[in-house]
């Protein structure tokens, strides 16, 4: 498991390296490992493809980008726009059977709850799935054309030289190459009654797919989240200290979800805690840890500031002490120089006195 972490990483890194813009910074921990090993081998396998049943932010569109960048398929989502129709989504999935077919390319082609804006997607994806072709998609004149460019590839991989196919066999061929080569991938969300409707009302969504459950992250998982996330993260914190931090995100994180299902024993409300809560919480106390610790350093820098006025406030008081007792000195003089000019005065005022008498 470890040698398989060790290349997955590998591939992550190239990922980043050529998606700058798109970046993803995943933790492939042993139960992200294997879901992204399951995700991989089913999407190289002719005709494989996949459910992902898990709660929003579980990780699953991210898995499936790195296993369509390990597979080298080409990777397709649904850009929604408020236009956005059923039209529209026959339109790509129409180019996505170009790719598969006549170019023979392997195609990943994910869909989430998030992109459904109508149950007719649904519809189109179920017959897709269930036939490999999609009426009224492909025109016939379009489906001559599918055909006719089909017919090389045909002639290499299964008639032969000299052999001219029907358009029937070729329009067959076609078919058979985009039900092994476009790979679907359908992340849901159990949440709710649309999860149970859906497989009810489209079959082939479930039939035809592999499905894989996200369940909650162990305890293990989320400490290795954290150690992800924490370890290059300054903090003025002894080692063990920084290890018992990290172990307490991942109960805090298991003890809100046990909360949240004492909250619906009581309240009859369902609150879920997703993985995307998780690295929320982790980015949060990031956040409030580097914001508290500069509010610290201002208020370090604050007191030594007080400080350094205070000290140069008693420097001044010193300095004012030594001026203060030469000016005493000087008092002292002047005082006894008009004491001694007081008692002439006295003595003239009395000689005048006796001089008037």
């Amino acid at each position: 498991m470890d040698n398989i972490r060790a290349r997955c990483n590998q591939r992550l890194a190239e990922y980043n390296e050529k998606n700058q813009s798109k970046q993803m910074n995943l933790v492939i921990f042993d139960d992200a490992l294997r879901h992204l090993l399951r995700l991989t081998r089913i999407i190289n396998s002719p005709g494989g493809n996949i459910l992902l049943v898990g709660v929003g932010g579980s990780g699953k569109q991210s898995l499936t980008k790195l296993a369509s960048f390990i597979a080298k398929q080409f990777f397709f989502q649904v850009q929604l726009t408020k236009t956005y129709n059923n039209s529209n989504l026959l339109d790509n999935i129409k180019e996505l059977y170009r790719i598969a077919g006549p170019m023979g390319k392997s195609v990943s082609f994910i869909m989430t709850d998030s992109e459904i804006k109508s149950e007719s997607f649904l519809e189109s994806i179920n017959s897709m799935l269930a036939t490999g072709d999609i009426p009224g998609m492909i025109p016939k004149e379009d489906k001559d054309l599918f055909s006719l460019e089909s017919k090389n590839v045909y002639t290499k991989e299964v008639g032969g030289k000299g052999y001219e196919p029907s358009i029937l066999e070729l329009w067959n061929f076609f078919i058979s190459r985009v039900k092994d080569c476009l790979h679907m991938i359908l992340a849901f969300s159990p949440v709710g009654n649309k999860f149970r409707e859906r497989s009810q009302k489209f079959p082939s969504l479930f039939s035809q797919c592999s499905i894989d459950w996200f369940l909650p992250w162990p305890e293990d998982a989320l400490i290795a989240v954290s150690s992800k996330f924490l370890g290059g993260f300054q903090m003025d914190a002894k080692k063990e200290v920084r290890t018992a931090l990290e172990k307490h995100m991942g109960k805090c994180h298991d003890l809100v979800t046990e909360v949240c299902e004492i909250y619906f024993q009581r309240m009859r409300r369902r609150v879920f805690v997703t993985p995307k809560s998780y690295l929320s919480f982790i980015d949060l106390y990031k956040d409030v840890y580097k914001k508290k610790y500069d509010a610290i350093d201002v208020e370090d820098q604050n007191i030594k500031l007080g400080l350094d006025k205070l000290k140069e406030a008693a420097q001044g008081v010193e300095e004012l002490k030594v001026d203060l007792k030469k000016e005493e000195v000087k008092l002292k003089e002047t005082q006894e120089k008009v004491d001694k000019l007081i008692k002439e005065l006295e003595v003239e005022n009395q000689k005048a006195k006796q001089t008037g008498e």
